[in-house]
Protein backbone atom coordinates (compact mmCIF):
# COMPACT_ATOMS: atom_id res chain seq x y z
CA UNK A 1 0.00 0.00 0.00
CA UNK A 2 3.48 3.57 -2.22
CA UNK A 3 1.40 1.53 -0.13
CA UNK A 4 3.15 0.39 0.36
CA UNK A 5 -0.14 7.20 3.72
CA UNK A 6 2.25 7.11 6.46
CA UNK A 7 0.44 9.51 9.11
CA UNK A 8 -2.59 9.23 6.39
CA UNK A 9 -2.61 5.64 6.90
CA UNK A 10 -4.49 4.51 9.88
CA UNK A 11 -5.85 8.31 10.15
CA UNK A 12 -7.26 7.99 6.88
CA UNK A 13 -8.38 4.21 7.08
CA UNK A 14 -10.38 5.26 10.45
CA UNK A 15 -13.29 7.20 9.21
CA UNK A 16 -14.01 3.95 7.13
CA UNK A 17 -13.34 1.92 10.42
CA UNK A 18 -10.17 -0.39 8.90
CA UNK A 19 -6.42 0.08 9.02
CA UNK A 20 -4.20 0.55 5.91
CA UNK A 21 -0.70 1.14 5.12
CA UNK A 22 1.35 3.81 6.56
CA UNK A 23 2.04 6.32 3.34
CA UNK A 24 -0.90 4.77 1.12
CA UNK A 25 1.55 1.50 -0.37
CA UNK A 26 4.74 3.43 -0.17
CA UNK A 27 6.19 1.77 2.71
CA UNK A 28 4.80 -1.71 0.82
CA UNK A 29 5.91 -0.86 -2.15
CA UNK A 30 9.90 -0.54 -0.98
CA UNK A 31 9.00 -3.89 1.00
CA UNK A 32 8.15 -5.76 -1.82
CA UNK A 33 10.50 -4.21 -4.08
CA UNK A 34 13.56 -4.79 -1.19
CA UNK A 35 12.40 -7.85 -0.68
CA UNK A 36 12.36 -9.00 -4.65
CA UNK A 37 16.02 -7.65 -5.12
CA UNK A 38 17.39 -9.18 -2.21
CA UNK A 39 15.42 -12.81 -3.28
CA UNK A 40 16.77 -12.66 -6.52
CA UNK A 41 20.28 -11.38 -5.49
CA UNK A 42 20.27 -14.16 -2.86
CA UNK A 43 19.38 -17.04 -5.83
CA UNK A 44 21.80 -15.18 -7.82
CA UNK A 45 25.33 -16.32 -5.25
CA UNK A 46 23.75 -19.62 -3.98
CA UNK A 47 22.24 -21.74 -1.25
CA UNK A 48 25.23 -20.96 0.96
CA UNK A 49 25.72 -17.55 0.63
CA UNK A 50 21.96 -17.42 1.62
CA UNK A 51 22.76 -19.85 4.90
CA UNK A 52 25.54 -17.15 5.76
CA UNK A 53 23.13 -14.45 5.49
CA UNK A 54 20.38 -16.45 7.33
CA UNK A 55 18.40 -19.10 6.16
CA UNK A 56 16.11 -18.39 8.31
CA UNK A 57 15.21 -15.15 5.78
CA UNK A 58 15.18 -17.50 2.29
CA UNK A 59 11.24 -18.39 3.78
CA UNK A 60 10.72 -14.52 4.34
CA UNK A 61 11.49 -13.92 0.72
CA UNK A 62 9.44 -16.62 -0.62
CA UNK A 63 6.27 -15.59 1.00
CA UNK A 64 6.49 -12.34 -0.26
CA UNK A 65 7.24 -13.40 -3.73
CA UNK A 66 4.71 -16.17 -4.12
CA UNK A 67 1.95 -13.62 -1.96
CA UNK A 68 2.48 -11.45 -4.50
CA UNK A 69 2.27 -13.78 -7.63
CA UNK A 70 -0.73 -15.17 -5.78
CA UNK A 71 -2.79 -11.78 -6.19
CA UNK A 72 -1.82 -11.15 -9.61
CA UNK A 73 -3.08 -14.53 -10.16
CA UNK A 74 -6.51 -14.09 -8.62
CA UNK A 75 -6.92 -11.01 -10.37
CA UNK A 76 -8.99 -11.14 -14.00
CA UNK A 77 -10.07 -8.04 -16.24
CA UNK A 78 -12.92 -6.03 -14.80
CA UNK A 79 -14.79 -6.47 -18.24
CA UNK A 80 -15.26 -10.22 -17.40
CA UNK A 81 -16.66 -9.85 -13.62
CA UNK A 82 -19.25 -7.11 -15.54
CA UNK A 83 -20.23 -9.49 -18.06
CA UNK A 84 -20.39 -12.50 -15.38
CA UNK A 85 -24.21 -13.15 -14.53
CA UNK A 86 -22.88 -13.96 -10.72
CA UNK A 87 -21.33 -11.09 -10.01
CA UNK A 88 -23.29 -8.94 -7.33
CA UNK A 89 -24.93 -6.08 -8.80
CA UNK A 90 -23.21 -4.09 -5.50
CA UNK A 91 -19.99 -5.21 -7.23
CA UNK A 92 -20.55 -4.67 -10.69
CA UNK A 93 -21.00 -0.90 -9.90
CA UNK A 94 -18.08 0.00 -7.76
CA UNK A 95 -16.55 -1.73 -10.64
CA UNK A 96 -17.92 0.81 -12.89
CA UNK A 97 -17.41 3.39 -11.14
CA UNK A 98 -13.59 2.65 -10.52
CA UNK A 99 -13.09 2.45 -14.21
CA UNK A 100 -14.97 5.77 -14.61
CA UNK A 101 -12.02 6.86 -11.90
CA UNK A 102 -9.73 5.26 -14.18
CA UNK A 103 -10.30 6.59 -17.17
CA UNK A 104 -10.41 10.12 -15.36
CA UNK A 105 -7.36 10.06 -14.01
CA UNK A 106 -5.80 9.40 -17.64
CA UNK A 107 -7.68 11.92 -19.60
CA UNK A 108 -8.01 14.42 -16.89
CA UNK A 109 -4.89 13.93 -14.43
CA UNK A 110 -2.99 13.22 -17.79
CA UNK A 111 -1.49 9.77 -15.53
CA UNK A 112 -0.24 6.79 -16.88
CA UNK A 113 -2.54 5.38 -19.53
CA UNK A 114 -1.69 1.78 -18.90
CA UNK A 115 -2.90 -1.86 -17.06
CA UNK A 116 -3.26 -1.12 -13.79
CA UNK A 117 -6.35 -0.94 -12.23
CA UNK A 118 -8.09 -2.63 -14.87
CA UNK A 119 -8.65 -5.71 -13.72
CA UNK A 120 -10.05 -6.81 -10.34
CA UNK A 121 -9.30 -9.34 -8.00
CA UNK A 122 -11.32 -10.44 -4.36
CA UNK A 123 -8.94 -11.52 -1.69
CA UNK A 124 -11.20 -12.64 0.73
CA UNK A 125 -9.34 -10.92 3.03
CA UNK A 126 -9.49 -7.24 4.53
CA UNK A 127 -6.08 -6.58 3.78
CA UNK A 128 -3.29 -7.26 1.00
CA UNK A 129 -0.72 -7.30 3.35
CA UNK A 130 -0.19 -6.96 7.12
CA UNK A 131 2.94 -4.94 8.53
CA UNK A 132 4.97 -5.00 11.34
CA UNK A 133 6.41 -1.75 12.91
CA UNK A 134 8.13 -1.98 16.90
CA UNK A 135 9.55 0.96 18.43
CA UNK A 136 11.44 0.80 22.48
CA UNK A 137 9.41 1.61 25.41
CA UNK A 138 11.21 5.10 25.54
CA UNK A 139 11.56 5.69 22.22
CA UNK A 140 9.73 6.47 18.61
CA UNK A 141 12.45 5.45 16.61
CA UNK A 142 11.61 2.07 14.62
CA UNK A 143 12.92 -1.07 14.78
CA UNK A 144 15.05 -1.87 11.47
CA UNK A 145 15.03 -4.99 9.35
CA UNK A 146 18.04 -5.59 6.87
CA UNK A 147 18.21 -7.57 3.69
CA UNK A 148 20.89 -8.44 1.63
CA UNK A 149 21.83 -5.67 -1.25
CA UNK A 150 18.42 -4.41 -0.28
CA UNK A 151 19.03 -2.35 2.68
CA UNK A 152 17.36 -1.78 5.66
CA UNK A 153 13.55 -0.90 6.69
CA UNK A 154 11.74 0.29 10.04
CA UNK A 155 8.48 -2.34 9.22
CA UNK A 156 8.27 -5.92 8.02
CA UNK A 157 5.20 -7.05 5.74
CA UNK A 158 3.20 -10.43 5.80
CA UNK A 159 0.76 -11.70 3.02
CA UNK A 160 -0.58 -13.67 6.14
CA UNK A 161 -1.88 -11.82 9.08
CA UNK A 162 -0.61 -14.47 10.98
CA UNK A 163 2.75 -14.27 10.52
CA UNK A 164 2.76 -10.64 11.29
CA UNK A 165 0.86 -10.99 14.47
CA UNK A 166 3.29 -13.76 15.42
CA UNK A 167 6.36 -11.55 15.28
CA UNK A 168 4.63 -8.96 16.62
CA UNK A 169 4.05 -11.14 19.51
CA UNK A 170 7.76 -12.33 19.66
CA UNK A 171 8.62 -8.77 19.46
CA UNK A 172 6.63 -8.08 22.48
CA UNK A 173 7.85 -10.63 24.80
CA UNK A 174 11.65 -9.17 23.75
CA UNK A 175 10.58 -5.70 25.29
CA UNK A 176 9.34 -3.80 22.43
CA UNK A 177 6.00 -2.40 21.64
CA UNK A 178 4.56 -3.50 18.49
CA UNK A 179 1.98 -2.44 15.92
CA UNK A 180 0.61 -4.56 13.16
CA UNK A 181 -1.43 -2.77 10.78
CA UNK A 182 -3.42 -3.87 7.44
CA UNK A 183 -2.39 -2.98 3.90
CA UNK A 184 -5.18 -2.50 1.14
CA UNK A 185 -3.06 -1.53 -1.82
CA UNK A 186 0.10 -1.15 -2.47
CA UNK A 187 2.03 0.37 -5.99
CA UNK A 188 4.90 -1.74 -8.18
CA UNK A 189 5.64 1.60 -9.86
CA UNK A 190 4.37 0.66 -13.41
CA UNK A 191 6.75 -2.35 -13.15
CA UNK A 192 4.62 -4.94 -13.52
CA UNK A 193 2.42 -3.89 -16.20
CA UNK A 194 3.43 -6.92 -17.77
CA UNK A 195 2.22 -9.03 -15.91
CA UNK A 196 -1.03 -6.99 -15.64
CA UNK A 197 -0.39 -4.25 -13.56
CA UNK A 198 -1.72 -3.49 -10.14
CA UNK A 199 -5.20 -4.66 -9.68
CA UNK A 200 -8.24 -3.14 -7.84
CA UNK A 201 -8.63 -5.08 -4.80
CA UNK A 202 -11.60 -6.33 -2.65
CA UNK A 203 -9.84 -4.37 0.22
CA UNK A 204 -10.35 -1.11 -0.92
CA UNK A 205 -13.37 -1.34 -3.93
CA UNK A 206 -16.08 -0.42 -1.17
CA UNK A 207 -14.00 3.06 -0.55
CA UNK A 208 -16.71 5.78 -0.27
CA UNK A 209 -16.21 7.48 -3.71
CA UNK A 210 -13.78 10.07 -3.09
CA UNK A 211 -11.67 7.91 -0.85
CA UNK A 212 -11.54 5.67 -3.72
CA UNK A 213 -10.76 7.88 -6.16
CA UNK A 214 -7.78 9.30 -4.01
CA UNK A 215 -6.61 5.75 -3.59
CA UNK A 216 -6.41 5.16 -7.34
CA UNK A 217 -4.90 8.99 -8.51
CA UNK A 218 -2.62 8.34 -5.69
CA UNK A 219 -0.91 4.96 -6.44
CA UNK A 220 -1.51 5.69 -10.28
CA UNK A 221 1.38 9.25 -9.71
CA UNK A 222 3.58 6.69 -7.94
CA UNK A 223 4.47 5.39 -11.28
CA UNK A 224 4.78 9.23 -12.73
CA UNK A 225 8.18 9.84 -10.53
CA UNK A 226 10.10 7.71 -7.89
CA UNK A 227 12.82 8.98 -5.76
CA UNK A 228 15.19 6.44 -4.24
CA UNK A 229 15.47 6.72 -0.45
CA UNK A 230 13.21 9.60 -0.27
CA UNK A 231 9.65 8.51 1.53
CA UNK A 232 8.58 12.02 2.06
CA UNK A 233 9.44 13.27 -1.70
CA UNK A 234 7.55 10.42 -2.94
CA UNK A 235 4.79 10.28 -0.92
CA UNK A 236 4.24 13.64 -0.64
CA UNK A 237 4.34 14.11 -4.64
CA UNK A 238 1.59 10.98 -4.83
CA UNK A 239 -0.46 12.78 -1.73
CA UNK A 240 -0.45 16.00 -3.84
CA UNK A 241 -1.56 14.48 -6.74
CA UNK A 242 -4.45 12.66 -5.06
CA UNK A 243 -5.57 15.58 -3.20
CA UNK A 244 -5.63 18.10 -6.07
CA UNK A 245 -7.18 15.10 -8.50
CA UNK A 246 -10.14 13.98 -6.63
CA UNK A 247 -10.90 17.80 -5.49
CA UNK A 248 -11.13 17.88 -9.32
CA UNK A 249 -13.29 14.22 -9.37
CA UNK A 250 -15.68 15.82 -6.60
CA UNK A 251 -16.15 18.88 -8.16
CA UNK A 252 -17.21 17.67 -12.15
CA UNK A 253 -17.75 14.32 -11.63
CA UNK A 254 -19.23 13.18 -8.72
CA UNK A 255 -23.04 13.20 -7.18
CA UNK A 256 -23.27 16.00 -4.30
CA UNK A 257 -23.60 13.61 -1.76
CA UNK A 258 -20.73 11.81 -2.39
CA UNK A 259 -18.94 15.22 -2.48
CA UNK A 260 -20.61 16.17 1.40
CA UNK A 261 -19.43 12.27 2.40
CA UNK A 262 -16.07 13.16 1.57
CA UNK A 263 -15.99 16.66 3.43
CA UNK A 264 -17.73 15.46 6.15
CA UNK A 265 -14.70 12.31 6.80
CA UNK A 266 -12.06 14.57 5.67
CA UNK A 267 -12.64 17.19 8.26
CA UNK A 268 -13.08 14.14 10.77
CA UNK A 269 -9.43 13.17 9.51
CA UNK A 270 -7.81 16.59 9.82
CA UNK A 271 -8.70 16.76 13.53
CA UNK A 272 -7.61 13.41 13.99
CA UNK A 273 -4.58 14.40 12.47
CA UNK A 274 -3.82 17.19 14.14
CA UNK A 275 -4.39 15.31 17.57
CA UNK A 276 -2.01 12.57 16.53
CA UNK A 277 0.53 14.89 15.52
CA UNK A 278 0.58 16.76 18.34
CA UNK A 279 0.39 14.13 20.88
CA UNK A 280 3.52 12.08 18.82
CA UNK A 281 5.49 15.72 19.78
CA UNK A 282 4.72 15.58 23.71
CA UNK A 283 6.04 12.04 23.28
CA UNK A 284 8.66 13.06 21.53
CA UNK A 285 9.83 15.79 23.79
CA UNK A 286 9.30 13.69 26.79
CA UNK A 287 11.89 10.98 25.41
CA UNK A 288 14.40 13.91 24.31
CA UNK A 289 15.33 13.89 27.45
CA UNK A 290 17.83 10.55 28.13
CA UNK A 291 16.99 8.66 31.62
CA UNK A 292 19.69 6.61 32.41
CA UNK A 293 19.24 6.24 35.66
CA UNK A 294 16.17 3.62 37.30
CA UNK A 295 14.76 6.54 39.22
CA UNK A 296 14.79 8.70 35.70
CA UNK A 297 13.69 6.02 33.52
CA UNK A 298 10.56 6.01 36.15
CA UNK A 299 9.72 9.57 36.11
CA UNK A 300 9.85 9.24 32.31
CA UNK A 301 7.39 6.50 32.32
CA UNK A 302 5.00 8.42 34.31
CA UNK A 303 5.50 11.17 31.87
CA UNK A 304 4.60 9.25 28.94
CA UNK A 305 1.74 7.52 30.62
CA UNK A 306 0.83 11.35 31.40
CA UNK A 307 0.83 12.43 27.48
CA UNK A 308 -1.02 9.32 26.30
CA UNK A 309 -3.96 9.43 29.21
CA UNK A 310 -4.55 13.45 27.75
CA UNK A 311 -4.14 11.96 24.30
CA UNK A 312 -7.36 9.53 24.99
CA UNK A 313 -9.22 11.69 27.06
CA UNK A 314 -8.77 14.40 24.35
CA UNK A 315 -10.09 11.89 21.90
CA UNK A 316 -13.27 11.23 23.86
CA UNK A 317 -13.87 15.12 24.02
CA UNK A 318 -13.90 14.87 20.29
CA UNK A 319 -15.12 12.09 19.16
CA UNK A 320 -18.43 13.29 21.19
CA UNK A 321 -18.20 16.62 19.21
CA UNK A 322 -18.79 14.63 15.91
CA UNK A 323 -22.01 13.29 17.22
CA UNK A 324 -24.49 11.22 15.25
CA UNK A 325 -22.93 8.11 16.95
CA UNK A 326 -25.05 6.52 19.72
CA UNK A 327 -22.54 3.76 20.11
CA UNK A 328 -20.20 3.56 23.10
CA UNK A 329 -16.51 3.63 22.58
CA UNK A 330 -15.19 0.50 20.68
CA UNK A 331 -18.56 -0.62 20.24
CA UNK A 332 -18.97 -3.19 16.81
CA UNK A 333 -21.55 -1.07 15.10
CA UNK A 334 -19.96 2.25 15.93
CA UNK A 335 -19.43 5.02 13.22
CA UNK A 336 -15.82 5.78 14.60
CA UNK A 337 -14.37 2.19 15.49
CA UNK A 338 -11.74 2.76 13.00
CA UNK A 339 -10.47 5.64 15.26
CA UNK A 340 -11.65 4.44 19.05
CA UNK A 341 -9.58 1.24 17.93
CA UNK A 342 -6.36 3.19 17.06
CA UNK A 343 -6.75 5.34 20.11
CA UNK A 344 -7.04 2.46 22.49
CA UNK A 345 -4.06 0.21 20.64
CA UNK A 346 -1.72 3.71 20.50
CA UNK A 347 1.69 3.10 21.44
CA UNK A 348 5.00 4.08 20.77
CA UNK A 349 5.42 1.69 17.84
CA UNK A 350 1.88 3.14 15.73
CA UNK A 351 3.30 7.09 16.61
CA UNK A 352 6.55 6.03 15.59
CA UNK A 353 5.06 4.92 12.01
CA UNK A 354 3.79 8.08 11.70
CA UNK A 355 6.34 9.44 9.68
CA UNK A 356 5.46 13.24 8.41
CA UNK A 357 4.91 12.13 4.60
CA UNK A 358 2.70 15.36 4.35
CA UNK A 359 5.43 17.79 4.80
CA UNK A 360 5.99 18.74 1.62
CA UNK A 361 2.75 18.58 0.14
CA UNK A 362 2.26 22.47 0.28
CA UNK A 363 5.25 22.97 -2.03
CA UNK A 364 3.86 20.38 -4.68
CA UNK A 365 0.72 22.05 -5.24
CA UNK A 366 2.20 25.27 -5.42
CA UNK A 367 4.92 23.68 -8.19
CA UNK A 368 1.75 22.92 -9.77
CA UNK A 369 -0.03 26.41 -9.62
CA UNK A 370 3.41 27.74 -10.84
CA UNK A 371 3.61 25.32 -14.06
CA UNK A 372 0.09 27.03 -15.20
CA UNK A 373 -2.40 24.27 -13.27
CA UNK A 374 -0.91 21.52 -16.42
CA UNK A 375 -0.49 18.40 -15.48
CA UNK A 376 2.20 17.30 -18.31
CA UNK A 377 4.18 20.24 -17.43
CA UNK A 378 4.39 19.19 -13.25
CA UNK A 379 4.78 15.68 -13.75
CA UNK A 380 7.96 16.51 -16.16
CA UNK A 381 9.21 19.38 -12.99
CA UNK A 382 8.90 16.38 -10.55
CA UNK A 383 10.66 13.89 -12.61
CA UNK A 384 13.36 16.74 -12.62
CA UNK A 385 13.46 17.11 -9.03
CA UNK A 386 13.26 13.23 -8.61
CA UNK A 387 16.62 12.72 -10.40
CA UNK A 388 18.76 15.36 -8.13
CA UNK A 389 20.48 14.25 -4.78
CA UNK A 390 18.37 14.62 -2.04
CA UNK A 391 19.26 17.90 -0.39
CA UNK A 392 19.76 19.44 -3.96
CA UNK A 393 15.99 18.04 -4.50
CA UNK A 394 14.87 19.21 -1.11
CA UNK A 395 16.23 22.58 -1.52
CA UNK A 396 14.75 22.94 -5.05
CA UNK A 397 11.15 22.10 -4.21
CA UNK A 398 10.94 24.19 -0.86
CA UNK A 399 12.67 27.25 -2.34
CA UNK A 400 12.40 27.65 -6.04
CA UNK A 401 13.67 31.11 -6.49
CA UNK A 402 17.39 30.07 -4.58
Amino acid sequence: MTNDRAQSSVIDAACRGEVICYGRGGHCLKWLIRIMASLAALAAIGAAVVCLSGCANLGYYWQSVTGHLNMVNAAKPVDEWLADEQTPQKLKDRLELAQRIRAFASSELKLSDNASYRRYADLKRPAVVWNVVAAPVDSLTLKTWCFPVAGCVGYRGYFDEKEARALAEQLTQEGWETSVYGVPAYSTLGKTNWLGGDPLLSTFINYPEGELARMIFHELAHQVAYAGDDTMFNESFATAVERLGSARWLATQAPPAASQEYKDWDARRTQFRALTLATRSRLEAVFKQKAPSAHEKTAQAAMKKIVMDDFRAQYQSLRASWGGDPAPFGAAGSRWRGFDQWVERANNASFGAQAAYNDLVPAFEALFTRHNQSWPQFYDQVRQLAALPKEQRRQALQNPTQ
